[in-house]
């Protein structure tokens, strides 16, 4: 009995070595697809304060709860479902899926582009002003916009980590989609909430805190804005990005192609920082790119007239 009782306690220690590799080999899955991912999140921290510009401070938080809630629905019930289900056995409809979504972000940039632009935008409303319906409809774009960005980041994530098992690929997802949420959701809580942080400091008795605490308060609402048009430009580049990459994919090079050559050009013009150069090009291109699309699509959308069918305004017999 004692020998039979060795030999199990052997293989409890043989499967625990197993599961101890498995899991450094997910640990290392995930930190290369968190990692690759990480790109992303600056575009999702940019655009998501926008949502709560003007809002009332103390629904501030409230309304990021329930925005990062509704990211974390679309990655782990809608978007981590989908994207394994096709990855395993429709892997050639995950790019066209993506490019839908581009398409939407680039369209969405492009409107408020055209409104900033035109001044025929919407008027501007607080939930001061016209109360919790308003903001079940901050939250409800916040969400719609969130979900375009983290099927980017599921996507890439996804991508880095093909070669692995299904369960493992699975398990990596789940970890990358709650790791971005925190640190997404997280920082833009704080930047929200850095005039109170101000406020508070700005009472303290130490003269140096206290001239800190006024420095925030002064200078947040211009961050705000500038995070709020940051985050349009956000929405034209990565939707431009997603929309030229997915093309290149899909066997039409030339425009990400010409992008590239632009970005090459800038790199080789002073090599010494060419690499950021290069990037900075290859952004800005690609946000170019996004908005013009964008706007193509904001055209036959809104724009161009379309026959509308008359109503019978004959008397009645």
């Amino acid at each position: 009995m004692s020998a039979g009782l060795a030999a199990l306690l052997d293989d409890i220690a043989v499967l625990a070595k197993m599961a101890a590799a498995s899991l450094d080999d997910v640990a290392a899955a995930t930190g290369r697809a968190s990692a690759k991912a990480v790109g992303v999140v600056v575009d999702d921290t940019a655009v998501t304060p926008r949502y709560v510009h003007g809002v009332r401070p103390n629904r501030e938080l409230p309304i990021i709860g329930k925005i990062a809630k509704g990211s974390l629905r679309n990655k782990l019930l809608i978007i981590l479902p989908i994207a394994l289900v096709l990855s395993q056995w429709l892997p050639w409809l995950l790019t066209p899926i993506l490019m839908i979504g581009g398409t939407y972000l680039c369209y969405e940039g492009a409107e408020k582009i055209w409104e900033m632009l035109s001044g025929h935008g919407k008027a501007e409303e607080t939930v001061d002003k016209v109360g919790p319906e308003q903001e079940k409809a901050v939250v409800s774009g916040a969400v719609r916009t969130d979900f375009i960005l983290s099927a980017e980041i599921m996507v890439i994530a996804l991508n880095e980590v093909a070669s692995e098992a299904f369960l493992s690929r699975a398990i990596i997802l789940v970890i990358v989609a709650i790791l971005i949420t925190a640190l997404v959701y997280g920082v833009v809580a704080l930047i929200v909430k850095m005039d109170d942080i101000g406020l508070a400091l700005a009472v303290r008795e130490q003269k140096a805190v206290a001239a800190l605490g006024r420095g925030l308060v002064t200078a947040m609402p211009v961050v705000l804005s500038t995070l709020s048009a940051v985050g349009v430009v956000a929405m034209c580049w990565v939707g431009g990005h997603i929309v030229l990459q997915g093309a290149d994919e899909l066997g039409w090079a030339f425009p990400y192609g010409v992008v590239h050559s632009i970005e090459h050009w800038f790199h080789d013009l002073i090599p010494a920082i060419g690499g950021v150069i290069g990037w900075i090009a290859n952004t800005l291109a690609s946000a170019v790119f996004g908005a013009l699309w964008g706007g193509i699509v904001l055209a036959v959308v809104h724009v161009i007239p379309w026959p509308r069918r008359k109503k019978d305004t004959s008397p009645a017999h």
